[in-house]
């Protein structure tokens, strides 16, 4: 899908590194071997885009390191489109059908950005009639390259109604913060 809005291959692996490990500094080598493209393409990427002021440059001893900038006028855009492509999200988008009837599946911009969460918050809600056994091994498979357990919540329609309606802190807590739509309208989600 991100091949018809970033026609460079090279420019959409680097993007997708940077945008899925959003707090990591990668020096160019690390990312030749991360996007598996060659060295003057990525070197090439990673000057427009610095350019650009999408990524900071950092020297460091014999080094240069290349990092997010937060403070890019686009970046919580980007931050949602790549979030749509990360393993969790294409893995549900193509499993979709084996998933049973989703409504919505909703991820947390805290997912998003690799931000650790508390006890009592989740990265993902998914709404609907949802077979779990096909959801468990979906999640399993992300916490693997996602680096620790992603907390999930799924509930029918019904429950969903009933939570919002009973004013239950927890759903809206959830759909109060920053998220982003896999499967369904936000606006139908939130009223």
């Amino acid at each position: 899908m991100l091949a018809h809005i970033i026609p460079s291959k090279t420019r959409r692996k680097v993007l997708q590194l940077f945008y899925q490990h959003p707090q990591e500094m990668y020096y160019l080598r690390k990312v030749v071997r991360e996007v598996d493209e060659e060295v003057n393409a990525v070197k090439r990427e990673l000057d427009i885009l610095e350019s650009a002021k999408l990524l900071l440059r950092e020297r460091r001893l014999n080094k240069v390191f290349y990092s997010l900038n937060k403070s890019y006028f686009y970046y919580d855009e980007f931050i949602r489109m790549f979030a749509k492509s990360s393993l969790l999200a294409s893995a549900i988008y193509k499993n979709v059908s084996r998933l049973g009837k989703i409504k919505y599946a909703v991820l947390s911009t805290k997912y998003a950005k690799n931000i650790s969460i508390k006890e009592d918050e989740i990265y993902l809600l998914l709404v609907g009639t949802v077979v779990i056994p096909e959801l468990t091994q979906i999640v399993k498979e992300a916490e693997a390259q996602f680096g620790r357990e992603i907390n999930y919540t799924v509930m029918t329609e019904e429950e969903l109604v009933f939570r919002k309606r009973n004013n239950d802190p927890f759903i809206w807590r959830f759909l109060k913060s920053p998220k982003i739509m896999l499967i369904g309208a936000e606006e139908e989600l939130s009223k």
